[in-house]
């Protein structure tokens, strides 16, 4: 198990790895249709999309944390 205070990684790593297959597959699909060998273009697009996502994921998050706290309500 991974202590936790790797939460933050591994969750961005998660949400990294989810968001860019679902993004790469429906953009690709977009692109180029439902082509011979869209599976691996597929997984090349994913492999590179992923290593742009991570990072992003790991520097956006806690912003996007501190943004929504202030757009809502607090419980009193």
């Amino acid at each position: 198990m991974i202590p936790a205070k790797y939460f933050r990684f591994v969750f961005g790593f998660i949400m990294a790895g989810i968001m860019s297959f679902i993004i790469s597959g429906v953009m690709l699909y977009i692109a180029v249709g439902l082509v011979s060998g869209f599976g691996w273009l597929w997984l090349v697009g994913w492999g590179k999309a992923f290593v742009v996502a991570y990072p992003c994921v790991l520097v956006v998050a806690p912003l996007a944390s501190k943004l929504a706290s202030k757009l809502v309500s607090q419980p009193k």
